[in-house]
């Protein structure tokens, strides 16, 4: 019994070991593992040894070395491949190996026929239809009425038509209004901004509402963020103080994409600012803070993290594909060759970041223009193999391309030769301006100080003289008597030894101020002469920067270098006599102590005074130096740039690409309706998904391209059309069941607000909102009291805002497409957070002030008017019958509640800056304010 458990437990392993199955199928089991596995080497575009897995017929002719299979698995060279048996590497060479049960069911396959039904040839991957420049194609024809007359209409409406879809009625007009507020500008519209718009019966009404929202400062902050998120944005992160992503600063780069918007600055000019305003725009301050881009992926603890990065979002931003998968081999999908990885990586190999000085700070830590530069030109880009960044080949260094199935033909790269100005910033007019006068400054004060100290040692010279003199004069010399003998008269009485004490004490103490008094003002008249020194090495300077820098360089530029390095070396020997000066006084300082401290000091002092006069010395024996050399105002970077990413931006951004146009309009048509076009908004390649719409995101495409690739027109082509104008309900029952997920648009969308706008909404509708632009990133700590937009509020992995984080704000990471959830955490925190109940007092305040004004106190008719105009400002919309009933039942019992006191339960959590309304019907108002900005009405766009 015992050996016959043992062979039952046995079979079961070996029963469990193999799974697969006797009915092996081609397209279900086999064929995706020749696809992950194979296809890079053996597939349509590649055929090492001449053999191609992607076609059962192409297995069954085999390679260079025969056929691929026998009618026994144990006897086919593709099993001895993939084993790596007999004379065979095994294969995949360079990457992970097929495991034992992917093995186990090809054998299965081969052995049982390798049967497999007729399929179509495998398409050229280059012919894949994003990879082709997009053509306008023709509008459809449809049947008549309002879809009829709109081109983003009659491409949705033959579709409806084929699929026998019934577009939903328009939307209401409050509701529609609503809409295009919060998507053009991230926020409801006012109560009169909505009455203005219900009360125009013109036929434009609705499309001067959104010409007035695209012309907004608010447009900018709004699409501002959707592309932030696009392209990655993200304030500095580190632990501490310590800066480990992105830059301090970067700030400017979100202002520059802000102010681009609202001016509707061309998108391929955006592109070729943020990839290469450095060498295209060199002297552009303003286009210059687009590189944030780059700078953004800046990566303290590896560089080649930092430039995968660059590659791989560059790639995903600008043209819809995942470059980033050929990192380690070639890309096992789109047919991009690991090799064009890293000649794409070539592009931004020599760039580097740096921080420019502003105007008013000449400390760039502190405030600075953050921007890239080409640091090491001949810095060269070799293959990882394997992705292995320990293994790279250097025996084939790679030169910039794009991938071929992109571009064809190379690009032509010219080297860029920069102004001085952009070289050396040092020049620029506000450094050498600011340089001068704060060097005028240090003479003044310097001045001023050693005038001072002057005085006290004056003063204190004089206390001293007078002293002396007066105890001259206070015992005056005696005749001697006649005869030369003295008498008892003559004899003076003895001094007062108390009295004496005093004087002398007195004297030594107006010694020891003459001494400190002189001490200063040698102190002070060194430093005096050390800022002296340095206001006349300053004028050097700019006098031998301007003529060194010139172009042609000044005739007698060298000989105002050697003045400006003589001036800078005279400052040196006098900042050092001064430094000697001080180390001299705090070494007097510390041997005034006696206890063990004081001789820590002593010893510490006397070395730092060895060392002043050490570096004194050293700068009296540079005097006699004949040199041209003296430091700069701030660094010289090259002179020139590789000019490598402004070709490859003027590539992204021709309209000979055939990507970069869709990937746009795809991410503008996915926020206006909720879903995109093309799904897997990153990816357009082989493994994406096809469009919903074809047709539609070509013509789109070619619509941004022929409109000077400015937004706002295609803004305003989507948002006009018929399609946008759409209800959201889902009651019709028939397209329900056609397309139950809506993918045809046969009605709009209802999505939740983002996590700022929810946030900006929340204020708006209090009249709170500081609509003031731009500027330094704020604390998100204070996201609940600073009632600034959302969108200047310091965002990165950990510095972020609670508030924010709850609605799914953007992962910095990656945010190509806003995750949305539905979490107990969001309803909490517009319950519970300070902001949405400060905002909720202050609301009913502003509404009960406007009542008064009309007579309508806490009366049934005051009541009424409160509840309707709380529902216009929070909702946009009246309440409906069922509502005001509830709302009107609840005013009555909140009132009645908060008329006693002490029957309610005191509150014991933090106190609210804004502090609640001592009249029972008012708080009432407040709460039922409070209720509506927690109705799902408030954060949902419909």
């Amino acid at each position: 019994m015992r050996h016959a458990g043992v062979s039952l437990l046995l079979a079961l392993v070996l029963a469990q070991a193999s799974p697969v199955s006797a009915d092996v199928n081609y397209e279900r089991d086999v064929k995706p593992i020749f696809k992950r596995h194979c296809f890079s080497c053996h597939g349509t575009l590649r055929q090492k040894s001449g053999l191609r897995l992607d076609h059962v017929s192409f297995i069954r002719a085999g390679g260079d070395r025969g056929a691929a299979m026998a009618e026994a698995s144990g006897e086919s060279l593709l099993l001895a491949a993939v084993r790596g048996t007999g004379d065979m590497e095994r294969m995949p060479l360079d990457a992970k190996p097929l495991s034992d049960d992917e093995i186990a069911t090809l054998a299965a396959w081969i052995d049982d026929g390798a049967k497999a039904p007729d399929e179509p040839l495998p398409l050229d991957p280059r012919k894949h239809w994003s990879f082709q420049k997009p053509v306008r194609p023709p509008l459809p024809e449809v049947a008549g009425g309002a879809w009829s007359t709109h081109p983003v209409d009659r491409f949705l409406a033959a579709e409806h038509e084929r699929r026998g879809l019934a577009p939903s009625p328009p939307a209401d007009k409050n509701v529609l209004v609503r809409r295009v507020y919060v998507d053009l500008i991230g926020l409801p519209p006012t109560p009169a901004e909505l009455r203005a718009f219900l009360a125009d019966p013109s036929d434009d009404a609705y499309e001067k509402v959104v010409d007035r929202l695209l012309a907004s400062p608010r447009y900018g902050e709004r699409w501002g963020r959707h592309w932030m998120d696009v392209w990655r944005y993200s304030d500095w992160d580190g632990y501490n103080q310590e800066v480990r992503e992105s830059q301090p600063h970067i700030w400017r780069w979100r202002d520059w994409i802000i102010e681009s918007l609202n001016a509707d600055k061309p998108y391929e000019g955006m592109i070729t600012e943020m990839l290469a305003a450095d060498e295209m725009a060199p002297l552009d301050e303003s286009a210059r803070r687009a590189t944030g881009f780059l700078a953004r992926n800046w990566y303290k603890f590896n560089r080649n993290v930092w430039l995968e990065n660059t590659v791989e979002h560059t790639a995903k931003a600008f043209l819809g594909v995942t470059l980033n998968c050929a990192r380690c081999h070639d890309h096992m999908y789109d047919p991009i060759l690991q090799t064009e990885y890293y000649q794409f990586r070539a592009f931004f190999e020599p760039h580097q970041v740096r921080t420019d000085r502003v105007p008013g700070e000449s400390d760039p830590a502190k405030d600075g223009l953050v921007r890239a530069f080409d640091a090491e030109a001949d810095k060269p880009t070799f293959l990882f193999v394997r992705g292995n960044e320990a293994s790279p080949d250097k025996e084939h260094p790679l030169v910039a391309a794009v991938p071929r199935v992109l571009g064809g033909d190379e690009l032509a790269i010219e080297p860029v030769a920069l102004p001085p100005r952009a070289y050396y910033p040092g020049l620029q007019t506000f450094v050498q301006q600011e340089s001068l006068a704060k060097a005028q400054a240090d003479v003044d004060r310097a001045e001023s100080e050693m005038a001072q100290a002057n005085t006290v040692l004056l003063s204190a010279r004089k206390k001293l003289a007078d002293l002396v003199a007066a105890k001259s004069e206070s015992k005056p010399p005696k005749e001697p008597a006649a005869g030369g003998g003295t008498t008892s008269a003559d004899k003076q009485p003895a001094d007062d030894p108390a009295e004496k004490g005093q004087s002398v004490a007195e004297e030594a103490g107006l010694n020891t101020a003459v001494g400190e008094a002189e001490n200063g003002a040698a102190l002070a008249e060194g430093s005096m002469l050390a800022a002296a020194a340095n206001l006349v090495a300053v004028r050097a300077k700019i006098a031998a920067d301007n003529a060194a820098f010139a172009a042609p360089a000044a005739d007698d530029a060298k000989q105002l270098a050697r003045e400006a390095s003589r001036a800078e070396r005279v400052f040196n020997v006098e900042q050092a006599r001064h430094n000697v000066l001080r180390a001299q006084q705090e070494l007097n300082e510390a041997k005034k102590g006696a206890d063990e401290a004081a001789k820590k000091k002593i010893t510490d002092a006397e070395a730092k005074l060895a060392e002043a006069k050490r570096a004194r010395d050293a700068a009296q024996a540079a005097l006699g130096e004949a040199t041209e050399s003296y430091a700069h105002f701030g660094n010289v970077y090259p002179a020139a740039s590789t000019g490598r990413r402004a070709a490859l931006a003027r590539w992204i951004a021709s309209k000979n690409n055939p990507l970069t146009a869709r990937v746009a309009v795809n991410q503008i048509w996915m926020r206006h309706f909720g879903s995109p076009l093309v799904t897997s908004v990153f990816d357009f390649g082989i493994n994406g998904k096809k469009p919903t719409h074809p047709e539609l995101l070509d013509w789109l495409a070619v619509e941004l391209m022929e409109q000077g690739w400015r937004m706002k027109a295609i803004h305003r082509l989507i948002v006009t059309s018929s399609a946008y104008r759409m209800r959201s309900s889902a009651a019709d029952a028939s397209n329900l069941a056609l397309d139950p997920e809506n993918r045809f648009l046969w009605r709009t969308n209802p999505r939740r607000m983002e996590a700022e706008a929810v946030r900006d909404s929340t204020l708006s509708v209090a009249d709170a909102l500081d609509v003031t632009m731009g500027g330094p990133d704020l604390d998100p700590e204070q996201g609940m009291t600073v009632p600034r937009r959302s969108v200047y509020f310091r965002s990165s992995k950990e510095k972020k805002m609670t508030f924010l984080d709850t609605f799914d704000r953007a992962n910095v990471t990656d945010c190509y497409r806003r995750s949305e959830t539905i979490a107990p955490q969001q309803a909490l925190a517009m319950v519970n957070s300070a902001l949405t109940l400060a905002q909720a007092r202050r609301l009913a305040g502003i509404l009960a002030k406007e009542l008064k004004e009309l007579n309508a106190g806490a009366t049934p008719d005051g009541q009424r008017a409160f509840v309707a105009a709380a529902f216009e400002r929070v909702l946009c919309r009246p309440a409906t019958l069922e509502e005001r009933t509830l709302c009107l039942e609840f005013l009555d019992a909140q009132s009645r509640r908060f008329a006693d006191p002490a029957a309610l339960e005191a509150f014991t959590g933090a106190e609210n800056p804004q502090k609640p309304a001592t009249d029972p019907h008012e708080r009432a108002r407040e709460n039922l304010v409070h209720v509506l900005l927690n109705h799902n009405d408030f954060v949902t766009v419909r």
